[in-house]
């Protein structure tokens, strides 16, 4: 038998444009979004307040200032955010030495065995989110369950501002009810595919066999199989391993020729190697992201016999794979990344390996 852990997921509520409302009052209860609102710009964050009007990250500012025509651009400030957010982290340290940060703004905790002493994860969350929001001012909402795939579906179910539990005997029944685009992975292709497939929630992925989902998507078919039926985990790991060292850059304007693309991808190559050589990686996977005019993007990736970490040679293999075939279009953005990683001294960095758990111990939470 295997004792079920407590697995908590913290995310902040709209965290880049609460802490510009938190940092300039005269900005509260107003729709604002964090990023550029020219013809190149994209939003990074919205307020819940430009939110009801549609506001979206990853929308282009030009969309965004036509759905909500009161939105005020804000600068990014990430030096703020970083600041704010070791915060943040300083506060779920006091709570279990287990935090995995995804991001600045979320983490995953495991308070099974936790520094507080506290049989309840729900309580452990809830106090969590008001000392956050004593200390920073900002708040917080979170998820608690057995494993890391319910516990980041449910912090986004009381949102903003709360929480919400699933526990052990309630994970099969809310994976089932749950509609199949919310599953935490599955992306618009992929639900897309899904829904002419037959399947809408999971109670539909749970009537189809592994041999089915293996047929039709591959080694992910494996992984709904198993987390439908609330059985998939992986371990909250205070290291993560980084697995791509990249870059890129949004030009102002289009470009259609790859002779001047050429000394975009100089710039773009510089900054992936001092990345690369600030964090002591080397890689042997080169992968060059082209976004066009349309929005549409190519990736085009090789991997090489040996491991690279300079300019020169990640400029002379991007540029390979630049002219490996012609541009389809105009491009608007163009990007450079470095997978396959090894850290100097180090073997490989591979991923860790997702494991699964069988029948559990019911305790509190």
């Amino acid at each position: 038998m295997v004792k079920e852990r407590k697995i908590i997921h913290i995310d902040m509520d709209a965290f880049y444009a609460s802490v510009e409302q938190l940092d300039h009052p005269d900005l509260q209860d107003k729709p604002i979004a964090v990023g550029g609102g020219g013809k190149r710009g994209v939003v990074a964050a919205a307020s819940y307040e430009a939110r009801k009007f549609g506001v979206r990250s990853a929308m282009s500012g030009r969309l965004a200032s036509k759905l909500c025509a009161d939105l005020i651009f804000i600068k990014p400030r990430f030096e703020r955010y970083k600041e704010i957010s070791g915060q943040i982290r300083s506060i779920f340290l006091n709570y279990t030495p287990l935090v995995e940060p995804l991001s600045l703004d979320e983490a995953y905790l495991d308070v099974t065995e936790n520094l507080k002493g506290l049989s309840s994860a729900s309580q452990i969350a809830r106090l969590i989110r008001a000392e956050i929001k004593d200390k920073t001012g900002l708040n917080a909402s979170a998820g608690i369950s057995i494993n890391k795939f319910v516990a980041k579906i449910a912090s986004d179910i009381n949102k903003p501002n709360g929480q919400k539990t699933v526990p052990p005997e309630e994970v099969e029944q809310f994976l089932e009810d749950l509609e199949i685009k919310k599953f935490f992975g599955v992306g618009k292709v992929t639900a897309q595919k899904m829904y002419q497939l037959g399947i809408f929630k999971g109670s539909d992925l749970k009537l189809k066999s592994l041999e089915f989902l293996e047929n039709h998507f591959g080694k992910s078919g494996k992984l709904y199989y198993q987390v439908v039926r609330g059985v998939h985990l992986s371990e909250v790991k205070p290291e993560r391993i980084r697995k791509s060292v990249g870059a890129e850059r949004t030009f102002s304007n289009n470009i259609s020729s790859e002779i001047f693309l050429e000394e975009r991808l100089g710039h773009i190559a510089a900054e992936v190697a001092q990345r690369l050589d600030k964090n002591k990686f080397s890689g042997k996977t080169i992968t060059l992201k082209i976004k066009y005019g349309d929005f549409s993007v190519q990736t085009r990736s090789k991997t090489l016999a040996f491991y690279i970490r300079d300019k020169a040679l990640i400029l002379e293999n991007a540029k390979s794979l630049l002219y490996q075939e012609k541009l389809h279009n105009s491009v608007r953005l163009v990007g450079i990344s470095i997978t396959n990683l090894k850290k100097a001294g180090h073997e490989s960095v591979k991923q860790e390996p997702t494991t699964f758990m069988g029948k559990q111990l019911k305790f509190k939470f």
